[in-house]
């Protein structure tokens, strides 16, 4: 028996996270009840087809940030908690396509960030504050004196072009207050989000190798084939514990 209040609750949710597929799927005015009534329990099916929370669960998240030493700082700041509550502001990740390719995208995500992170032990990168990621010629988000956009968070954000659009989104100022990425927990997932809706999301059907080019190109073409080869054994370790075969063109 359909549960209309559901229903309701579940397609506006999914307008909001696929409002390119409603448009093409939902004409102006609907006068077939029947074809109506089948669009809606679609919508309830791709929506509820991957529960996040479900997949991420306790277990999962601490079988990582539990292999990083107790002096790491990300150990008593990174938390499933917050990377719920930040995923809340991205519906589409890991929830927009069947369920072992929403699985993968899951597993994808969190293979980069252990990779980034080990194991969810760093913050901020190792020494970066000594390095430059100032580039001058991006006008759209220029530097400000004194910051420093180095690696954070989970992914590792860093650059002014990525620091400036990613604050902008989230609701800080990336290029004033860089570091806020390193001292707020939720805004630190959200960074991370970010970037991945951004350029990760769209090439998960190309393969897992394709996140590591999104993410990292340099390490690709025999760049860094240790790096290459840890990611890609942080993924299929996480997609057999999802239950999902990590597909095709692993490696890039």
């Amino acid at each position: 028996m359909l549960c209309w209040g559901k229903i309701v609750s579940v397609l506006l949710d999914f307008v909001a996270a696929n409002m390119d597929i409603v448009v093409q799927e939902m004409p102006t005015v609907v006068t077939d009840v029947n074809k109506a009534l089948v669009i809606l329990v679609e919508a309830v099916a791709v929506v509820e087809g991957t529960n996040l929370a479900s997949v991420v669960t306790d277990a999962f998240f601490n079988g990582i940030i539990n292999q990083a030493a107790s002096s790491c700082e990300g150990k008593h700041f990174y938390s499933r908690n917050a990377f719920l509550t930040a995923a809340k502001s991205y519906p589409a990740f890991g929830t927009s396509s069947d369920d072992a390719t929403n699985k993968r995208e899951i597993a994808a995500f969190f293979a980069h960030v252990t990779h980034e992170t080990g194991h969810f032990c760093y913050i901020n990168e190792i020494n970066g504050a000594s390095k430059n990621y100032c580039d001058k010629s991006n006008t759209q988000w220029p530097c400000v004196a004194g910051q420093g956009y180095y690696g954070r968070g989970p992914l590792q954000i860093s650059w002014n072009y990525n620091y400036g659009p990613a604050g902008k989104s989230i609701g800080f100022d990336g290029l004033r207050s860089p570091g806020t990425v390193a001292t707020d927990v939720v805004i630190s997932f959200k960074t991370a989000f970010w970037f991945w809706m951004n350029n990760v999301h769209s090439v998960i059907g190309q393969g897992f190798g394709a996140t590591i080019r999104a993410i990292n190109s340099i390490e690709c073409n025999g760049g860094n084939t240790a790096a290459v080869n840890a990611r890609v054994g942080y993924y299929t370790a996480y997609c057999k514990q999802f239950g999902v075969s990590p597909g095709n063109n692993l490696s890039c």
